[in-house]
């Protein structure tokens, strides 16, 4: 299969290869835990997601149509962010400050300057994988756009302490994966950037580099989990449920009373 701009997302592409959005659906991130019975049951067109989308969703995803150069066709695909002058509707402003504040800033941009859009497959730990780069620098580096609510935010877990949003939502995975898929394309190992603008009244920006030791870490990770996720693929053994997730909520099926200290869980 040829993957392009169009296809990409496609289904078909989904059950040929592995993508991290994929991978983060069975296995999770501290963020969001996975569940391989939703995996499974997505890639098998047997869960369509309620894809009503958030404000703040909405701005994120104008603020990356913006850099991927693809605003005209999600204006099309959504004008209802939009008054009948063309403008966008307030609470969609925030999308264009950030936007601005981006472009203001000219370290921003230049680590923004790269190829857009950029598709690449690679064969790794026994499965085929696609990425798609933000911001690809021919020999120098690999840029991700991220929004998110804050750059300094930390996030709390009992048995890992405070953690970044870097750590929060898996991006150390994604940047792991990004890096050893253009190696095994290019031959060159290129350091991965987050450059990262926050929905705050008074929008912050970074560019953040993630440590190698970091990346080499979650690559392990990836690397230990790829053939359960395969065997999965291949209906070689059953996806076990989470019990959280939408999807395990809407096909439960009861069978018996619990307690109520059950309710908490482990702790």
């Amino acid at each position: 299969m040829i993957l392009t701009s169009e296809n990409y997302y496609s289904t078909d592409a989904d059950r040929e290869y592995l993508s991290v959005s994929q991978y983060k659906n069975f296995i999770g991130s501290l963020g969001r835990p996975g569940c391989e019975a939703y995996a499974m049951a997505k890639l098998n067109e047997e869960w369509v997601e309620n894809m009503e989308d958030s404000d703040a969703l909405m701005v994120g995803s104008y603020v990356d149509a913006h850099f991927e150069g693809t605003l005209d066709v999600f204006k099309a695909q959504h004008p209802c962010m939009f008054k009948k002058d063309g403008s966008l509707m307030a609470k969609y402003i925030k999308a264009n400050e950030m936007i601005n504040r981006c472009e203001r800033d000219e370290l921003f941009m230049a680590y923004m300057s790269g190829e857009k859009q950029v598709i690449m497959t690679a064969d790794m730990f026994g499965a085929k994988w696609k990425i798609k780069i933000d911001s690809y620098i021919k020999d120098k580096c690999i840029v991700d756009l991220k929004t998110c609510q804050s750059i300094t935010k930390t996030f709390y877990h009992a048995d890992a302490g405070n953690m970044n949003f870097l750590h929060e939502w898996g991006y150390y995975l994604q940047g792991a994966v990004y890096q050893k898929v253009v190696e095994i394309n290019t031959g060159k190992k290129l350091p991965f950037f987050i450059a990262a603008v926050s929905k705050e009244k008074e929008p912050d920006i970074q560019v953040i580099a993630c440590e190698q030791s970091l990346l080499d870490e979650a690559l392990a990770e990836v690397e230990n989990n790829v053939p359960k996720i395969l065997a999965l693929k291949n209906n070689d053994i059953d996806p076990v449920r989470c019990e959280h997730c939408d999807y395990c909520k809407h096909t439960k099926i009861l069978k018996a009373p619990i307690w109520s200290s059950d309710l908490i869980g482990e702790v």
